[in-house]
């Protein structure tokens, strides 16, 4: 079985001791593509380079959680690689983009510039975007129907049923990840349990978002203080999936990688290769 894990920040400073061995894990785990999204300029060259090293993908673009420390010259810098690298067969997406309502104390107008204009270049340049939806559907969804994009990933999707539809209309796959492996999770289990077979996809949002397994809970961090997710624990988070859905395993990997393909289009040639 061949895994793609459609969201991974395998560039970020928790794999450095070992991000060697992280990889290797990940392909004996049958996880044999991983895309990269930025979260700032500053890693831009970060996961270009990984992606290309490691043969895996990478996606350009801003975070919500990163726009307090960006400015618009930032915009411009992410409009020039962009236009720099328009050819190159990793650069799958632009992202990771997108508005966070969660996180207290944070300036949506500014969240909502940046989103906008992220989406002007990824229309400009005819590519998907990969989203980051925290409490933040509608907004993102309001500013979709106005800057049409070729489609992408809403990831880590914890929205209502009428929101999921809207995305998938808009040629959206929504990201399923550790947090579906969580008994309590009803709402995402739902979701994952009742969307169209075309479109559910894997990820790990690794380091982050530790499935139940991994889980550290506060008073048991001074004994075993690491949560660290990494892509290859893809395939067990899969088999919730394939559980909740009545799908083989096989069939779960198949299925989600091609959404996966389907909402980055780039890929096709690199899992052909």
């Amino acid at each position: 079985m061949r895994w793609i894990d459609s969201h991974c920040h395998l560039d970020a400073a928790e794999f450095d001791a070992d991000r060697d061995a992280v990889l290797a894990r990940a392909r004996s785990a049958g996880v044999s593509m991983q895309v990269l999204p930025a979260v700032e300029v500053a890693n831009f060259d970060a996961v270009r380079r990984l992606a290309h090293e490691a043969g895996l993908a990478y996606a350009l673009g801003i975070h919500p959680l990163y726009v307090g420390r960006a400015d618009d010259g930032d915009l411009e810098r992410l409009a020039g690689v962009l236009q720099a690298h328009r050819d190159d067969p990793r650069l799958v997406a632009v992202g990771e983009i997108g508005l966070d309502h969660f996180v207290p104390g944070l300036d949506r107008e500014r969240q909502e510039h940046f989103y906008v204009e992220q989406l002007k270049l990824a229309r400009q340049f005819a590519l998907p975007v990969v989203l980051h939806v925290r409490r933040s559907a509608d907004s993102l969804l309001k500013q979709l129907r106005r800057i049409e994009v070729p489609g992408g990933i809403a990831h880590a999707f914890n929205g209502s049923d009428a929101q999921a539809r809207q995305f998938a209309v808009r040629a959206f796959k929504l990201g399923f990840g550790g947090a579906l492996t969580f008994e309590r999770a009803l709402r995402i289990r739902h979701l994952a349990r009742s969307l169209g077979d075309d479109v559910p996809v894997l990820e790990t949002d690794a380091p982050d978002i530790p499935p139940q397994w991994l889980y550290v809970k506060a008073g048991e961090r001074e004994a075993r203080p690491s949560s660290r997710n990494e892509p290859g624990e893809l395939p067990r988070i899969a088999e919730t999936l394939a559980r909740l859905r009545g799908w083989t395993l096989g069939h779960t990997a198949e299925r989600t990688s091609a959404n996966v393909v389907a909402a980055l289009p780039r890929l096709r040639a690199l899992m052909a290769g």
